[in-house]
């Protein structure tokens, strides 16, 4: 505390809430409330490099801006560089369309300054994250006893969870290599980035060429029965590029098969990264069948479960063989590794984190599992309405009946080049953003329908130009 009469300590005034720093507040929540109102909101559109210089020029300055004027400046030239991911026709990679309860109440989780790594620190923040976590686990139909952590994204869900499978294997058998990983030639590229760091070969394991799917009959003609030097098999519930959900019962039943080395159990990896979020729909979660047997599960709740950035579940089955894979040691730390809590950094790759569930579970906690229900119905309503109108329509070719809410097509007679500028067009003329894909070597289009605002009459548009 500084001495009465006395000015702020050197550094002091940053951190001082003080006339100036309310006006910016009632400045920065009357943004966010603009924003929130907005119906539709911009699509935007990226600048170049030179084109930003001119319009920000130098933003950090020795003397500073002042909070007004770097607000202005972000909402004003910033932010329209960026394409408004929740915009419904943002229909390119997976869309993000957070609830505006998620959004607004990022906010506080931004301003509670709770660091979500430790029980002994953020005991609400974590109370409510894993409450969150096990509605997710009650839809996947995993056990009482399974647990995990909110991470930023799939990638860091993945890596975490294969690390629990190699620490799993170390610790029956020591330390030894090669391990390898199978997965579907189709599975997330994160799933080789992942492997490479932790040293593990991948085995692109063949689809099934009518549905897409990884099956167990696959994995059987690709590896044998001997699954001795295989750290985890990965299922894919819901690719990226097509949404399609492999046959995860059957892979399951390989994972569990007795071998010929008298191998136990292989380590079953479920990345449902953008398709898990279907458990919550009824008119899919058959697809999803065998899930339940899973070693661990990941889902985005920024992709389809409409979170704001960054949030993916991590689930394991046994927490105890992750708690051991990824709990850190250090003198400063003993005071929490010895309490026995639930620590989240004890579940994934990373100490320091902040409390990215909540968003999300606040989101669920206001407006109630069924009413999630109703909007994942719905984008799957809209995919199949798309899927019906393209299958309609001679100068387009679907690639595959939809699993879940991606939708891909051809459009007969063109070339990559064609592909490409009508992107480009469409998004020029701020009237959607479609990009390109590849399926099978040929070039394609693919709508990820993952927001509620999402309709029929923004399908019939954007097919419309492509006549």
């Amino acid at each position: 505390m500084s001495t009465p009469g006395a000015g702020p300590r050197p550094g002091e005034a940053m951190h001082r809430f003080d006339a100036a720093t309310a006006d910016l507040a009632a400045q920065v929540l009357r943004r966010a409330r603009e924003r929130l109102q907005l119906d539709p909101v911009p699509l935007d559109a990226p600048r170049s490099p030179a084109e930003l210089t001119a319009a920000a020029g130098q933003t950090i300055t020795a003397a500073g801006l002042g909070g007004q004027a770097a607000l202005d400046l972000f909402c004003d030239v910033l932010a329209p560089a960026c394409l408004s991911t929740d915009h419904p026709r943002y229909l390119s990679f997976i869309p993000c369309a957070a609830t505006e309860a998620a959004t607004l109440f990022d906010l506080v989780v931004g301003a509670s300054s709770v660091y979500g790594g430790s029980w002994l620190e953020g005991a609400g923040a974590v109370y409510a994250e894993n409450q969150a976590l096990r509605w997710i686990a009650d839809l996947a139909g995993l056990p009482a006893g399974a647990g995990g952590v909110f991470v930023p994204g799939g990638t860091t869900g993945n890596l975490s969870a294969l690390l629990a499978a190699r620490s799993a294997v170390r610790a029956r058998e020591g330390h030894r290599r090669p391990l390898k990983v199978a997965a579907a030639a189709t599975a997330h590229s994160s799933i080789a980035s992942t492997c490479d760091v932790l040293d593990l070969q991948v085995v692109p394991v063949p689809v099934d060429a009518r549905t897409g799917r990884l099956t167990g009959a696959a994995l059987t003609a690709a590896l044998g029965t001997d699954r001795s030097d295989l750290a985890a098999v990965v299922a894919t519930a819901g690719s990226t590029n097509l949404g399609t959900v492999d046959d995860i019962a059957s892979v399951a039943d390989y994972c569990h098969a007795p071998d010929t080395a008298g191998t136990p159990p292989t380590w079953l990896h479920v990345d449902g990264a953008y398709g898990g979020a279907g458990l919550a729909a009824p008119t899919v979660r058959h697809l999803f069948t065998g899930t339940e047997r899973a070693d661990s599960f990941i889902v985005d709740p920024h992709k389809w479960l409409f979170a704001p950035f960054d949030s993916c579940a991590l689930l394991y089955r046994d927490p105890a063989t992750a708690r051991a894979a990824h709990t850190q040691r250090a003198s400063y730390l003993d005071v929490l590794t010895e309490r026995g809590e639930w620590d989240p950094a004890d579940y994934a790759i990373g100490l320091t984190r902040r409390a990215r569930g909540l968003p999300f579970w606040f989101s669920l906690a206001a407006h109630g599992a069924d009413a999630y229900t109703a909007a994942v119905e719905r984008t799957l309503q809209v995919a199949r309405a798309a899927a019906a109108m393209v299958a309609g329509r001679a100068e387009l070719q679907l690639v595959r009946e939809p699993d879940l809410s991606v939708v891909a097509f051809f459009r007969r007679g063109w070339a990559t080049a064609d592909y490409t500028a009508w992107s480009e067009r469409l998004l020029a003329e701020q009237f959607a953003f479609v990009v390109p894909s590849a399926h099978e070597g040929r070039t394609c289009l693919r709508l990820a329908i993952v927001n509620p605002r999402t309709g029929e009459d923004d399908i019939a548009a954007v097919l419309d130009t492509l006549r």
